[in-house]
């Protein structure tokens, strides 16, 4: 089950240590969920590969790219940071940052943030400079968001922390019960205007003043509930999605729900289940549920447009819009283009067999995927 990997909890060890049944000799038992076999179709959308490179293995942890006006920075788990030429894909530089990194990559086009080993927060020039190392209160496993001056991380203990970009003196701190029982994932932070719109464990999203992290609203995405702590995981998924007026995002056990990104105010949610975040454009709002489904939901009101199951258990990643569809990766390396009048499968590429764990829209027509394995491409529809 792909949850059962991502868990944060002591009694897990426990459980686990109790199985003395379990023979590591015996054959591996089938999946209870076979991922869904790739199906035949009329490829109807072209999609060619702008550039494509590899900056390493992100190991345990989730490495998301970050994409600016000229320029895409991306990092792996060994220390690897470097900074792609968005248009031609060739590297302007690479560094390593001499230490483990377990979260990134956050840029504004000035400064580029990651999260390293320990807890420590490192921040570097547009070129590859260390300007400064904070320390955090515990691990980070979410991206960095930089911005208004400010980088501002959430640690595993459920601290929103903001640094001053320049100096990375601590400017404040907020915060947050933490559940007993969590995922270990990476739900994110997204920074417009003067709010930080923060995903939480427990299926909350909060908006704090990046002036002094003073909450403007918080509201519930996920509500905990069922009788077991396992039942009760509703942590949020990815990161938030800020379009317009709206702040839309997604819940394990949970709903897909968008906000008034004002007020808070919820304009629409639908009961769904994801571990990943969700996409979104003009017209629709994309999430692709636990076990595969990938649902366009209407931004106005929430009326669902379509669905598509031929990715059943494929472990997909954050939807990406990309042009007239919409973009999905998956846990064997392939990404999949959905119409987005219809859903219906419209293209599909495949990369290095590795999972898809990120996928960053560059522009109307075209979008950054990073793998497990490292691959970095940039993907362009006609």
């Amino acid at each position: 089950m792909r949850i059962a990997e991502k868990l944060t909890y002591a009694a897990v060890i426990a459980v686990l240590a109790g199985c003395a049944s379990w023979n590591p000799f015996s054959s591996k038992p089938a999946p209870k969920n076979p991922p869904a076999p790739l199906v035949d179709f009329k490829q109807s959308l072209a999609v060619r590969t702008a550039w494509s490179t590899s900056i390493g293995r992100a190991g345990a942890f989730v490495f998301t790219p970050a994409v600016t006006s000229d320029s895409v920075y991306a990092a792996s788990a060994a220390g690897a940071i470097v900074r792609i030429d968005i248009d031609s894909g060739r590297e302007r530089w690479r560094i390593n940052a001499a230490t483990s990194l377990t979260a990134g990559v956050g840029s504004d086009g000035t400064t580029i943030a990651v999260g390293a080993e320990k807890g420590v927060l490192m921040a570097f020039d547009s070129d590859g400079k260390l300007r400064w190392k904070a320390q955090a209160s515990s691990e980070i496993l979410s991206a960095p968001a930089v911005g208004q001056g400010l980088v501002v991380v959430r640690s595993v203990d459920n601290r929103i922390a903001a640094y001053d970009v320049d100096t990375g003196m601590r400017r404040w701190v907020a915060q947050r019960t933490s559940p007993p029982l969590t995922l270990r994932t990476a739900p994110g932070i997204v920074i417009s205007g003067a709010t930080a719109y923060v995903a939480l464990p427990g299926g909350r999203l909060a908006a704090l003043a990046l002036s002094n992290g003073g909450p403007r609203w918080e509201v519930a995405v996920g509500d905990p509930r069922g009788t077991t702590e396992l039942e009760r995981i509703a942590d949020l998924s990815g990161a938030p999605v800020v379009i317009g007026r709206d702040v839309c995002a997604v819940a394990y056990q949970g709903r897909v729900a968008c906000f008034d990104a004002n007020t808070g105010a919820a304009r629409w949610a639908k009961e769904l289940s994801s571990d990943v975040g969700v996409g979104a454009d003009d017209l629709y709002v994309y999430a692709a549920d636990e076990g595969g489904v990938v649902t366009a939901f209407s931004r106005d009101t929430g009326s669902g447009a379509w669905r598509n199951n031929k990715l059943a258990n494929r472990r997909l990643s954050t939807p990406a819009p990309v042009g007239r569809a919409v973009a999905v990766g998956d846990a064997e390396g392939y990404i999949h283009f959905l119409s987005r009048d219809d859903g219906a499968l419209a293209a599909r590429v495949s990369t290095d067999g590795s999972a898809v764990m990120a996928a960053v829209p560059l522009s109307r027509k075209a979008a950054i995927f990073q793998t497990q394995a490292g691959t970095v491409v940039a993907l362009a529809t006609e």
